[in-house]
C-alpha cells in the first residue's frame, strides 16, 4: 500500500522537459546548437504572472527540490523542507520553477547526453559551463514559459551566486535575490578541495578519460572519495562530534585498516550511494563552474561595481557553522551591496550543521525566509 503524503507537500508531481533548438554561446568561446532543459514547477502562475520564483540547485541537486514522484519515493525532493503549501516558499502563493543546470545527469543536456554531431556520449568533449552560462539558459527557460520577470531567484551555495549572476546580468527581470550560504568566489582553500575531488575521479582506472560511459563502467572510487571530502566539509566540526564523536562500530579496536570508527561507515555510505545517484563528467563540470566564479574580476575586482547595474532588493543569509562559505564571506557581499547603495536585508543564523544548514528548518531561519518572501508574496498579489 502506498503512503500519504504528508499535507505540507506539493505531492506527486512530473518532470517536464524543454527543448531549444537555438544556439547558446558559452563564456568557454563554444556553443550549444541546442540543447534540452528538464525541469518541475509547483504552485500556479497568477493573472499577471507577478508570482514567479527561481530556484537555483547546488553543486549536487537538480530539477527535483519538491514533493513525490512516486507515492513510495523514500525521500521528497532536496528543499522539500521549505517549499510547499505553508512553507517559506510557499507554494499557495509562487510559481516556483527548478531546472536542472546544463552539464547535470538527470536530463538537462550534459555529458551522459548524445553529442548529435557524433552519435556518442558527449563525456569530455561536453563545453566547460559557468554559471554565467546557466543564468544565460535559464533565461530563455523563463522567455519559453512565458514568465516576464522573476518575483524573487533563490538558492543556496552554488545556487546563490547563480542568483547574484541573475541580479548582474539580467537586473530587470529580477525583483527580489535570496542569496543563501554563498560566497562572491572560492577561496583558495576551497578551490584545492575540488582540486582533489577532480583528481581522485580522474585518476581512477575505470574513467577513461571521462568516455567510461562507452565501456559500461562507473569510476565508483573516485567519485566516492570525491563524495566523501566534500561531505566532510559540508559539515562542521561541532556536528561530526555530537553525531560521531569518537564511536566505535564494533565497541572496540581492530588493529586493522577496515572501517572501525562510525564516522568511518558514515563517509563510505556517503559516497557509495552518490556513486548510484551522480555522474562523475557533471561533478568535474560543476566544480569548475564554483571555481570559475568570480563576478567582480570584470570590473576590477570591485564587487560593489559588480553589483551597480543590480536593481533587485537582497536577502543575504548566512549560518555560524559553516566554515566552507564562512559567514564573513557573506558579509563580504553584504558590504558590497551596501557600497554600491543597494537594498539589502541580512541574517546570520545561529547553527550547528555547517554548510548544509541551509537545506534545514533551524526556527530563525525559517522564520527569516518565510518573512521575507511573505513580502515578495504581498508586491506579487497587489
Amino acid at each position: 500500500m502506498s503512503k500519504s503524503l504528508p499535507a505540507d507537500s506539493v505531492g506527486l508531481v512530473e518532470p517536464r522537459k524543454l527543448h531549444i533548438d537555438e544556439p547558446l554561446p558559452l563564456d568557454c568561446g563554444k556553443r550549444l546548437d541546442s540543447y534540452d532543459f528538464v525541469y518541475e514547477t509547483y504552485g500556479e502562475l497568477n493573472a499577471d504572472a507577478s508570482n514567479a520564483l527561481l530556484i537555483c540547485h547546488a553543486l549536487s541537486g537538480d530539477h527535483h527540490a519538491a514533493g513525490y514522484h512516486h507515492p513510495d519515493d523514500a525521500k521528497p525532493g532536496w528543499w522539500d523542507k521549505c517549499v510547499g503549501p505553508g512553507k517559506p516558499i510557499d507554494t499557495n502563493r509562487f510559481f516556483v520553477v527548478c531546472p536542472s543546470n546544463l552539464g547535470g545527469y538527470k536530463g538537462s543536456t550534459g555529458p551522459g547526453s548524445i553529442n548529435p554531431e557524433t552519435g556518442r556520449h558527449y563525456g569530455p568533449d561536453f563545453p566547460v559551463v559557468t554559471v554565467r552560462d546557466w543564468v544565460r539558459s535559464q533565461n530563455v527557460l523563463r522567455e519559453r514559459l512565458g514568465i516576464p520577470y522573476w518575483a524573487a531567484v533563490a538558492g543556496g551555495s552554488l545556487g546563490g551566486m547563480q542568483v547574484m549572476q541573475w541580479a548582474i546580468d539580467f537586473p530587470e527581470l529580477i525583483r527580489h535575490a535570496v542569496v543563501i550560504a554563498a560566497a562572491p568566489k572560492l577561496s583558495a582553500q576551497n578551490i584545492a578541495f575540488n582540486e582533489i575531488a577532480r583528481q581522485a575521479i580522474v585518476t581512477d582506472p575505470e574513467f577513461h578519460g571521462g568516455r567510461y560511459y562507452e565501456h559500461g563502467v562507473v569510476p565508483r572510487r573516485g567519485l566516492m572519495l570525491a563524495r566523501m571530502l566534500g561531505h566532510i566539509t559540508y559539515l562542521s566540526d561541532e556536528a561530526m562530534r555530537a553525531k560521531f564523536g569518537r564511536d566505535l562500530r564494533a565497541g572496540r579496536i581492530n588493529y586493522g585498516f577496515d572501517v572501525e570508527f562510525q564516522v568511518e561507515s558514515y563517509l563510505r555510505y556517503q559516497g557509495q550511494s552518490f556513486v548510484d545517484r551522480f555522474d562523475a563528467n557533471t561533478y568535474l563540470l560543476m566544480t569548475k563552474a564554483l571555481d570559475y566564479f568570480d563576478p567582480a574580476a570584470d570590473f576590477g575586482d570591485d564587487l560593489a561595481k559588480a553589483f551597480a547595474r543590480a536593481t533587485a532588493r537582497f536577502l543575504v543569509v548566512s549560518f555560524t557553522s559553516d566554515w566552507r562559505f564562512s559567514p564573513a564571506r557573506s558579509r563580504e557581499i553584504v558590504d558590497a551591496l551596501v557600497d554600491a547603495g543597494k537594498a539589502v536585508s541580512y541574517a546570520e543564523i545561529e547553527a550547528e550543521v555547517g554548510h548544509d544548514d541551509f537545506l534545514l528548518t533551524m526556527p530563525h531561519y525559517v522564520r527569516t525566509l518565510g518573512g521575507y518572501l511573505d513580502r515578495v508574496a504581498r508586491e506579487a498579489e497587489r
